[in-house]
């Protein structure tokens, strides 16, 4: 790849500092950093304690902080017997498939088996500060998000005044902190207003802290569904069940200066530091209750983390939020040597730095910084629970930040591809604990799904398909009959889901876990596909009706149709899910009897198959697809995240490659993220690096901007911005890296030749490995892998090795070399080239 050198001129003072000695410092740093305040969302710079999230502005005299809770949704629990007569269409959509390949009869048939849409992720407030500098002109601005804090900064001089904010979401303590600072005493003068899109009224507490409690809407229709005659927005519901509460609360606190506080806000004069404390809460008390009539007392709970938080002081508040956000963030450490003594684009403030990456810049540190916040926003938006906080949501389309009554595609989990994407790089770059929230969701899913299951098609086990909510709606989506079955009839759902209960067993090697959580969500998933099975005339295995989700293929009938028989992405999630089970099986030494029934009927699925043009083939039969570029690739889930396809099954690998080359490498923020680990599967780094390149393209909402890329604050742009492709892209960048999907751990396999020499540190791998990675010239200078668990170690590396203290050899396999290597539990062992 051409890489163009530019020329940079700095400016020369900024907060008084000497700019060169500063950015030098930026440079290889974890800062995010601009000269101007935000006037766009997608400018603005996000933090979160995966509830309270944050879109920090930086602006001057009006500064906004827009607010969101994980738990605030529209909706309540989800209605059973919407559309009691969808199970008697069964048989007629599997008889025009499977007897008269009457493919458009099929897709009509399908839209009566529908249910109700999910509901939307709201926006919960906006908070601003007002200071009136009566038209002064301010001077060295700057902003920032430093993500190895987690801590936003705004500075900026006014009149010979430096004024400074610094943000902070706790997790610890659920606390947004804001603290205000001028450099002179008594010069802070502002106040403080809050409101909401949603319905809300403000008041006043005794303890002088502004309220904000509102009521999110019964129903809201998704941005792209407008029947005529209906309100997209509801509120009311009769049943006292839908529309959740919520609450904000805002406290400010001064060693000096005045405050006072009245429901329209808060007013703050002569002070010389003040500190803002904003606690938040939602009447949410679990999928199947009602938020309203059923739900906890927002009130009490946002009272309740505010006085906790407000008893400590900033620097014991902060001390506690570094601490915890560090324990997980420093786990890993990635770095890129640069090869230039002094690099000037990486001294450039952020945005300008990625318009110039993307006009061919060499930046090497740019790219380990998306690494890196890729990390920063799982940590930031998918929580655990701690002692006196709940676990929050999963993230959901835009992890936690949404300004939108109705957001693209409801801002929900949107589980055909994204909701799993969102999580991919969770186990590997060491945040294990962030995926608990998923996890968790998917024991919930799966109950609403069973309902599904009996309800829509009369079977046992549980289904979900591609969208869902906090409310686990599990239904094919469409109002009962007004969705494309193109993307509502996939009955996927479940089985991928469960791909994620076995992977956490895999990397963490909890048996418990897999036993009482894991095991049986995954064998009722199984439940449900065997009963979905069906044969067809040569006796496979198929689905019937099966979607490529969202793709197209031209009818031989004339047309064109969503709706066949065993898509290959439909029998490849069948295969890892049966395949996962099995192995779950002989793990737990338990269930021979159903173990030995997937076995048999693993045999029988439809087989994979390779179309006349070389590629995979995507669909039952040799179909032409009407878009030869689409951005889904549904069909190679078996590269990636399966293990069906492989060095070891070279054909299919071959056909893989060949169906990558033919799609092309166009597409939306996430289906760039997805070819990153696809290409990385096939071992091929500088194609994976060029879809990074491409990945990390500046883009924006002026004209003539589209396409997938990246937003001035890092943000990925479907567009518009959608939160997946930057956790695809830190997960693509990590396969490169290490793999382990199957037997063996392979070290640096698809490294690509820009990225000459590096270190990572603290990336995990599948059963229980856990590695620091040192390269030089393209090859390993040495890796230091612990053992977590004590289990056996089968290496793989591009040359032979040798393993400090121990005999080992390292024969020759495939591409590479294979080394057997035992590390007892909590060792570490140093492997070296020969």
């Amino acid at each position: 790849m051409k890489i163009a050198l530019k020329r940079i001129v700095l400016p020369v003072v900024i907060l008084g500092w000497c700019i060169p000695e500063v950015l030098a410092q930026k440079a290889n740093s974890l800062i995010l950093w601009y000269k101007q305040p935000a006037k766009e969302w997608i400018e603005a710079l996000p933090v979160g304690n995966g509830h309270i999230g944050a879109m920090v502005f930086g602006k001057v005299e009006e500064e906004l902080i827009q607010l969101n809770e994980s738990t605030l949704w529209s909706g309540g629990p989800v209605k059973t017997n919407v559309n009691p007569g969808s199970a008697s269409y069964l048989p007629q959509v599997r008889k025009a498939l499977l007897e008269n390949q009457d493919y458009q009869l099929a897709n009509t048939l399908l839209k009566k088996m529908q249910g109700m849409y999910t509901e939307s992720y709201m926006p919960m407030g906006d908070l601003k500060i007002t200071q009136d500098f009566q038209g002064a002109t301010p001077e060295g601005y700057y902003r920032d998000l430093d993500i190895g804090n987690a801590t936003a900064n705004t500075i900026f001089t006014v009149n010979g005044v430096e004024y400074k904010r610094e943000i902070f979401t706790s997790a610890p303590d659920n606390i947004l902190v804001v603290r205000l600072s001028a450099s002179k005493a008594g010069q802070l003068n502002f106040n403080v207003s809050a409101s909401s899109q949603l319905h809300y009224q403000t008041d006043v507490s005794k303890g002088n802290e502004l309220l904000v409690s509102g009521k999110a809407p019964a129903r809201v229709n998704p941005n792209y569904y407008n029947p005529p005659g209906q309100q997209p927005i509801v509120y009311e519901d009769t049943a006292g069940c839908n529309g959740m509460r919520f609450q904000f609360r805002i406290k400010a606190v001064s060693r000096d200066g005045q405050i006072a506080a009245s429901s329209s806000g808060i007013s703050v004069k002569g002070a010389s530091q003040v500190i803002l404390y904003i606690s938040a809460a939602t009447s949410f008390n679990g999928f199947d209750k009602c938020p309203d009539r059923e739900g906890k007392d927002e009130q009490a709970l946002a009272a309740g983390f505010m006085q906790k938080a407000s008893s400590k002081s900033f620097d014991q508040l902060k001390n506690d939020h570094l601490k915890d956000f560090k324990s997980f963030f420093n786990r890993v450490n990635f770095n890129i040597k640069d090869t230039l003594s002094v690099n000037a684009n990486a001294q450039l403030p952020s945005d300008e730095r990625l318009k110039s990456y993307s006009k061919g810049a060499y930046d090497p540190g740019l790219e380990t910084l998306y690494f890196q916040f890729g990390r920063y926003l799982l940590i930031s938006s998918s929580r655990p629970a701690l002692p006196g906080v709940p676990a929050g949501a999963p993230a959901n389309l835009q992890g936690i930040w949404n300004k939108e009554m109705r957001p693209p595609w409801s801002s929900n989990y949107t589980i055909n591809i994204n909701t799993q994407m969102n999580y991919w790089p969770a186990e590997v770059t060491n945040l294990s604990e962030m995926h608990k929230p998923l996890l968790a969701w998917i024991q919930n899913l799966s109950k609403t799904g069973a309902t599904t299951a009996k309800e829509f098609y009369g079977a046992k086990g549980w289904v979900a398909h591609h969208n869902s909510d906090i409310w686990g709606m599990s239904n094919p989506v469409g109002n009962v009959g007004d969705g494309d079955p193109v993307w509502a009839n996939w009955f996927m759902g479940a089985d991928w889901l469960c791909q994620h209960l076995w992977e956490h067993y895999r990397f963490t090697q909890d048996k418990d876990f897999l036993k009482n959580k894991a095991y049986p969500v995954m064998k009722e998933a199984a439940i449900f596909t065997l009963d979905w099975l069906v044969e067809d005339k040569d006796g496979y295995l198929v689905t019937a009706p099966s979607t490529s989700p969202e793709n197209l293929f031209k009818d031989p009938k004339g047309g064109e149709a969503a709706v066949s028989v065993a898509t290959t992405m439909d029998i490849s999630i069948i295969y890892d899910l049966f395949s996962n089970l099995i192995d779950a099986g002989e793990v737990l030494g338990t269930d021979t009897e159903f173990r030995n029934l997937l076995i048999e009927k693993r045999k029988k699925l439809y087989p994979l198959k390779i179309d006349k043009r070389g590629r995979l083939q995507e669909w039952y039969k040799d179909f032409e697809e009407t878009d030869t570029l689409h951005r889904h690739v549904s069909h190679l889930f078996a590269l990636h995240p399966g293990r069906r396809i492989s060095t070891e099954t070279p054909e299919y690998f071959e056909a893989a490659k060949k169906t990558l080359e033919v799609r092309g490498d166009a597409g939306t923020g996430w289906s760039k993220g997805w070819k990153i680990n696809f290409w990385a599967r096939l071992l091929d780094g500088d194609h994976a690096y060029k879809l990074i390149r491409q990945l990390m393209r500046y883009t924006d909402n002026s004209k003539g901007s589209s396409g997938g890329g990246t937003y001035p604050n890092f943000f990925d742009a479907h567009p518009p911005f959608q939160i997946d492709g930057n956790f695809a892209g830190t997960a693509g960048m990590a396969e490169m890296l290490v793999q382990s999907h199957l037997s063996e751990l392979s070290i640096l396999p698809a490294l690509p030749s820009a990225w000459k020499e590096g270190k990572v540190t603290g990336l995990r791998a599948r059963s229980g490995f856990e590695l620091d990675i040192d390269w030089k010239d393209g090859k390993l200078k040495q890796a230091r892998i612990k053992s977590l668990n004590g289990r056996p170690c089968q290496l793989r590396t591009s040359v032979p090795i040798t393993v400090a203290g121990m005999q080992a050899k390292s024969k020759k396999a495939g591409n590479g070399y294979v080394t057997m290597v035992s590390i007892k539990k909590g060792a570490t062992v140093v492997v070296r080239p020969m």
